[in-house]
């Protein structure tokens, strides 16, 4: 089996990028530029191929890593990730030891406050608790998500109309697909502090965005999974937004997924 890395990155000098992610496998490189670029190098002996593209949607440019790649085991990544050393083994004695899974999910560490997951015990990942691992923790077998057909939306993540959510749906894609995800309490490298894509604070686009996010993700059941994400997060969440006006604004969003 190979790995292949694959990053979507936004104005990023390749090579540069590359050692700063400490990439020694062979990986795909989408940059979001203001100009129209290919090329390729090696790392460690590994080829890193490298698109610079005048796009915009985070979604769009992991579609366009998924076009591209070609090795077995494929691993999802952003620009701001580091890698230990030995990622490339770690993930790959994963899938040697469970040729069951279509895709494994492994711990990333981030700083606490940005903190949505951490995997502690190996165990199977459902529909019911898929929402909240991030896409640069989904290390998958190519063909098995290629022959399903699976991409990423374009309407949700950073450059897309709607704020985030775009890692939850394409997991819930695989799921309902039949794919098999598992989880590994198995630490592959770190998150390096930036300014989030997306995120400018709980305010009304925040709800609004759930709300139409919740609509695909969770169908006849949103609104009481809307109701219990608030409820368990109004302390945080609801200090400038009353919890009344973000259920609205939630609502209001998933009345416009039905027309999107």
């Amino acid at each position: 089996m190979g790995l292949q890395v694959l990053v979507s990155a936004v104005s990023e000098e390749p090579k540069q990028l590359a050692e700063k992610m400490g990439l020694s496998t062979e990986a795909i490189i989408v940059n979001q530029t203001d100009y129209f670029r290919y090329e390729e190098f090696e790392r460690n002996g590994r080829l890193i191929r490298a698109y610079s593209f005048q796009e915009k949607g985070v979604g769009l440019s992991r579609n366009t890593c998924l076009m591209r790649a070609d090795e077995e085991i494929c691993l999802f990544s952003d620009e701001d990730i580091v890698y230990k050393d030995n990622y490339e083994s770690l993930i790959l004695e994963e899938f040697e030891k469970n040729q069951e899974a279509d895709l494994i999910l492994f711990n990333v560490e981030v700083a606490p406050e940005r903190r949505t997951y951490h995997i502690e015990n190996y165990g199977r990942v459902r529909w019911y608790n898929s929402g909240r691992y991030p896409t640069y923790s989904f290390a998958f077998r190519l063909n098995k998500v290629r022959s399903r057909n699976i991409t990423f939306s374009l309407l949700f993540g950073g450059g897309a109309k709607y704020s985030n959510g775009e890692d939850s749906l394409f997991l819930k894609e695989c799921l309902k697909k039949g794919l098999k995800v598992y989880k590994a309490p198995v630490n592959i490298g770190r998150e390096t502090v930036r300014e989030s894509t997306w995120f400018t604070g709980y305010n009304e686009k925040f709800f609004y965005d759930r709300g139409v996010l919740y609509y695909y993700l969770y169908g006849r059941l949103k609104t009481p999974i809307a109701l219990r994400f608030l409820l368990k997060h109004k302390d945080v969440m609801c200090r400038d937004i009353p919890f009344k006006k973000a259920y609205q604004l939630m609502k209001a969003g998933m009345k416009a997924g039905k027309t999107e």
